[in-house]
């Protein structure tokens, strides 16, 4: 079976707002390798028009820097499911998905094929209040943001959410990688 990963950068207080921090090569080389581990993104419309069509128009990009470019390839070569009532039309790869979330989230996983990514806020809050996520992936930047939309803002879990640390890095940025499996 597929595994669900969730990954996100959050800033040291909590902040998933993008517009708070900005993340250098590093990063990029980190989110390209998960990038390459996985053959489908799964997205929450909002998320999905903030994606889409930036990062594939950067891949077509000539002046994009290296470590731009080479995000938007390997994000851009990828198919991607985006859940929403209200988007018209995707682009690419992608195709909208108006279903049960939790019913459509199973049958992907069970699929063929390599590991499932899911980033955003909404639709990953909703993943974990659903048990799942296998996997969590954070980059936790040295920031202090204080204000914007936070880590798993909105869950509701029932039961506390144990997770097993199973590897770290950290950047010479002062940014840390975590990667937590679920218990």
């Amino acid at each position: 079976m597929r595994k669900l990963i969730y990954a996100i950068n959050v800033t040291l207080d909590g902040c998933v707002d993008h517009t708070k921090q900005r993340a250098d090569e590093e990063t990029f080389d980190y989110f390209i390798q998960l990038l390459r581990e996985v053959d489908l993104q799964v997205f929450g419309r909002k998320t999905y028009q903030l994606m889409v069509p930036y990062w594939p128009d950067v891949a077509k990009d000539p002046s994009a820097t290296k470590s731009d470019k080479e995000f938007a390839d390997a994000f851009d070569s990828l198919d991607r499911v985006v859940f929403s009532r209200s988007l018209e039309s995707a682009e690419g790869k992608t195709r909208i998905v108006r279903s049960n979330l939790r019913d459509a989230i199973l049958k992907l996983k069970q699929e063929e094929g390599k590991d499932i990514l899911v980033g955003g806020v909404d639709i990953p809050s909703q993943l974990v209040d659903l048990g799942l996520v296998d996997e969590y992936r954070f980059v936790v930047v040295p920031i202090v943001a204080g204000e914007g939309r936070r880590l798993f803002e909105g869950v509701t879990q029932p039961e506390k959410l144990q997770l097993k640390l199973v590897e770290t890095k950290i950047f010479k940025s002062g940014s840390v990688a975590l990667r937590y499996l679920k218990q």
